[in-house]
């Protein structure tokens, strides 16, 4: 059973997706919060599987909680909000959230979005994962200088990517060269899909190695995977 954590400043908006998370059997809201500090109270108590995260809220915004309840290890966060906007989502990246979501998706991806989080998997669209790159690589906004927290650019060993991972890449060593190509690939923002049809591999194997990636080099999920290749240099 995954549990889940509803924070939304208004109760309607909680009720509708207590209404959509109810009726999974496998799913099960422990709880409610109307702020983000009630939610790192609530997270606290209750240690949630996930926690769903509205971001404007009143007392502590859905970015500073999740912040909190990252640092303290209390749960998973899966960010939902209005705004299509860069910079809610970059803030909630570089807040440690799991997962960026509309609330104008529909309930079936709502459902699945809550799984793959509790599974400990990135939920980002291929389209906003290679918006985190052009911000950490120094295109389009990130040119402006107001990268936030997290949404880190390359490091000085980046500079030695024509000879391969630097020395500084901690783990980097630890990987199968097949591996370290699906390292690479996640770090151009391709979905599991796009990595298995650039190397000719099955979905589930690149899915396998995703995993097997993560594991050796103690990383969270795929954003940190981004984060990871281009913060090293890894190619």
């Amino acid at each position: 059973m995954t549990t889940v954590l509803l924070v939304d400043d208004q109760a309607l908006v909680r009720s509708g997706f207590r209404l959509i998370l109810s009726v999974e059997d496998d799913l099960e809201v422990v709880g409610e919060a109307a702020d983000g500090a009630q939610a790192v109270e609530a997270a606290r108590r209750l240690r949630p599987d996930v926690v769903l995260m509205d971001v404007q809220m009143p007392v502590m915004d859905g970015i500073e909680a999740t912040r909190e309840i990252v640092a303290q290890d209390l749960s998973r966060v899966l960010v939902l909000t209005t705004f299509d906007d860069d910079a809610y989502v970059f803030d909630a990246l570089g807040a440690g959230a799991s997962g960026f979501l509309l609330k104008n998706s529909d309930a079936e991806h709502l459902v699945e979005a809550v799984r793959t989080v509790a599974e400990g998997q990135a939920l980002l669209s291929p389209q906003v994962t290679r918006r985190v790159v052009d911000r950490m690589v120094g295109r389009g906004s990130a040119a402006s200088g107001d990268s936030p927290a997290g949404a880190v650019g390359p490091s000085p060993a980046a500079d030695s990517r024509t000879t391969g991972a630097p020395a500084s890449a901690p783990g980097v060593q630890l990987l199968t060269p097949r591996e370290r190509e699906v390292l690479v690939h996640v770090g151009r923002g391709l979905s599991n899909a796009e990595i298995a049809a650039e190397l000719f591999l099955g979905e589930a194997t690149v899915k396998t190695h995703v995993s097997s990636v993560l594991s050796k080099l103690h990383l969270r999920d795929r954003v940190q995977a981004v984060v990871y290749v281009h913060q090293h240099g890894v190619t």
